[in-house]
């Protein structure tokens, strides 16, 4: 028991803190050993031809923002189209989309998913690189370029841009704990980027090099992971750009944000099925490497894990002489006061930031556990409501 409770621990605290601390310092070695990284250059004159594709349903209160704000993104002229999909949306956002001449609006009144939107997206695609970001995410003006660019080395196959989560002053426990995280995966991702290539891309930013996509199933429920693992499946490299990023409000509340990482889990259960070949570390020892500690994990064994050597550890505290593992509990049972402490505060709308850490750590988990359950027990379908977000 004892070896098993001191695995366990050592598994969790790699998955979340270990793996980055690694990666921070092979990177420092790496840095020492062949030198600073080489700034990307910036050839204008050299970008890719881009298509910038927007899926959006139901984004009537959104969707102006969101064009204002493509139109604005800085591209060489004549190199860049913007496509806008609408399929299944029921409210007044293709009519919006209409009145932009500049702007290709796709729509059909079937709605049969985000990536059966995308997949039909792309059939009208002909340009070398393709853009796709969220309908209610908003880019800074350099984006593209600084996505783009990044195709003049031929090994890269997709881009993965910066996600940012706008936090204000009484942010809750969802949004200030969204934001630390995405600020945690931001420098995780910056250092995998470094090391070999990221693990997946976030949907709100991705790029992909338009001859290397591949449609994924209909019922593919974190399209976006997939159709950049794809790529990296193939061996080329998912680069990571933070001066490329996408920014949009946290989840609504805990309950909105939980509902939409129960479907994260859900999904990358689907998709750690569906890529079992990156288990073999022949082919990619880094790629292998770096997607079992990013990411199965997380998305597996690990929430188990913080049960089972919590159980363990009680049962190991009734043996004699046991001082040891009784402060191993003590501490255990310290953390999971403050989550539920800040659970409290939460539901009294008292903002401890430092209680939302510990509580949002813990919701993070049991929507693993929950995910896994809902993918082994129930249809996955990519047709999704969308989680609520902060006006």
């Amino acid at each position: 028991m004892k070896i098993i409770l001191l695995l366990s621990l050592i598994i969790v605290f790699y998955t979340f803190a270990g793996y980055g601390i690694l990666l921070y310092f092979i990177i420092k070695l790496k840095r020492i050993v062949r030198g600073p990284k080489k700034p990307v250059g910036e050839n204008l004159d050299a970008l890719p031809t881009c298509t910038l594709v927007v899926a959006a349903y139901n984004e009537e209160f959104f969707i102006k923002e969101k064009i204002a704000n493509s139109l604005l993104l800085n591209y060489p002229v004549g190199k860049l189209k913007i496509i806008f999909i609408t399929d299944g949306s029921s409210d007044s956002t293709p009519d919006i989309i209409g009145g932009y001449p500049q702007i290709r609006l796709l729509h059909q009144p079937q709605r049969a998913g985000k990536i059966a939107a995308v997949h039909r997206a792309m059939e009208s695609v002909d340009t070398e690189a393709v853009v796709f970001t969220d309908a209610n995410t908003f880019l800074n003006k350099d984006a593209l370029i600084k996505i783009c660019r990044h195709y003049t080395d031929p090994t890269v196959g997709a881009v993965a841009g910066e996600k940012r989560v706008h936090i204000d002053e009484n942010a809750d426990a969802s949004a200030a704990g969204e934001g630390f995280y995405w600020k945690y995966e931001s420098a995780l991702k910056k250092w995998d980027s470094e090391l070999y290539s990221v693990v997946g891309a976030a949907g709100e930013l991705f790029s992909v090099r338009r001859s290397l996509y591949l449609p994924v199933p209909a019922d593919t429920v974190l399209d976006d992971f997939m159709i950049s693992m794809l790529i990296a499946e193939k061996g080329y490299r998912i680069v990571y750009e933070p001066e490329a990023y996408a920014t949009e409000t946290a989840s609504a509340n805990v309950t909105e944000e939980l509902k939409r990482k129960i479907r994260i889990a859900a999904g990358g259960m689907q998709s750690i099925l569906r890529l079992k070949s990156l288990f073999n570390p022949f082919p990619y020892p880094i790629l292998s490497f770096q997607y079992i500690s990013h990411r199965v994990l997380r998305w597996t064994v690990t929430p188990f894990l913080l049960i089972l050597s919590f159980i363990l550890n009680v049962v190991l505290t009734c043996e004699p002489g046991a001082t040891g593992w009784q402060l191993l509990l003590f501490a255990q049972v310290l953390f999971y006061m403050l989550a539920f402490l800040g659970y409290i505060m939460e539901k009294k709308q008292l903002r401890i930031k430092v209680l939302f850490i510990p509580y949002y750590f813990c919701v993070m988990n049991y929507a693993v556990l929950a995910g896994i359950i809902r993918y082994f027990t129930t249809t996955q379908s990519a047709v999704w409501e969308k989680a609520q977000r902060r006006q």
